[in-house]
């Protein structure tokens, strides 16, 4: 079961690259020449992250811009040019039930993402973290060892788990709040109970490049 999971997600993503590549066929291409300032080129985000109704929390992360196109296509004698982007990404969330106190945990992943922005900066992304770790954490625990019984200092279970996430987004060129996202992400933790848990969740948030500030 986990590595049918984890072929799904390879499958996907590479899916998302083999269309890519043959859009690229079918247009005209320009590599964009990027800066060589580390920070013009990273974004930082903060954003909410659950399921509305019983977990919800927040999640930071930051991404590191590294190939850009921009691809021009001719449709019905009209030109129209998106930018497409592959970008290091890394997270770092933390979700809880604020009402019974339950289903708390934080999790960090790394991984890629895939981004076309189109001339009005509406975008749409796909990205895929395959190095993901969550950790549990349980309400108040004791142990019992021999005669006494002992409280557990931070109870909880680590699992690990790689993430796909899907979403939309809009792009603020210039601005130091540079861009907002949505997406849907899903994150199965494996070795659960000797099992697989499929998880899904929803994120909404903001990008920020502090590097605009200046310009």
């Amino acid at each position: 079961m986990n590595h049918k999971l984890l072929f799904l997600l390879f499958f996907l993503f590479q899916f998302t690259v083999f269309s890519y590549g043959q859009e690229t066929l079918n247009s005209r291409q320009t590599k964009t020449q990027l800066s060589d300032d580390f920070w013009h080129r990273t974004e930082f985000k903060v954003g909410f992250v659950g399921t509305v109704f019983w977990s919800n929390g927040l999640s930071f992360g930051a991404e590191y811009l590294w190939i850009e196109n921009e691809k021009t296509k001719t449709r019905k004698g009209t030109e129209r040019t998106n930018t497409h982007q592959f970008l290091f990404n890394g997270n770092l969330g933390f979700a809880t039930n604020f009402s019974s106190k339950t289903d708390t945990g934080a999790y960090t992943n790394y991984g890629l993402t895939w981004r076309r922005t189109n001339k009005k900066g509406k975008q749409f992304s796909i990205e895929l973290n395959p190095l993901g770790y969550y950790r549990s954490f349980l309400p108040e625990t004791y142990e019992v060892n021999g005669d006494s019984v002992d409280k557990v200092f931070l109870p909880g279970r680590g699992y690990y788990a790689p993430s796909l996430s899907v979403g939309i987004g809009k792009q603020r060129k210039g601005k130091v709040r540079s861009g907002s996202y949505f997406n849907i992400n899903y994150s199965p933790r494996f070795n659960y109970n000797a099992e697989t848990l499929p998880t899904f969740s929803l994120q909404y948030g903001f990008r920020f490049n502090f590097k605009n500030r200046k310009q």
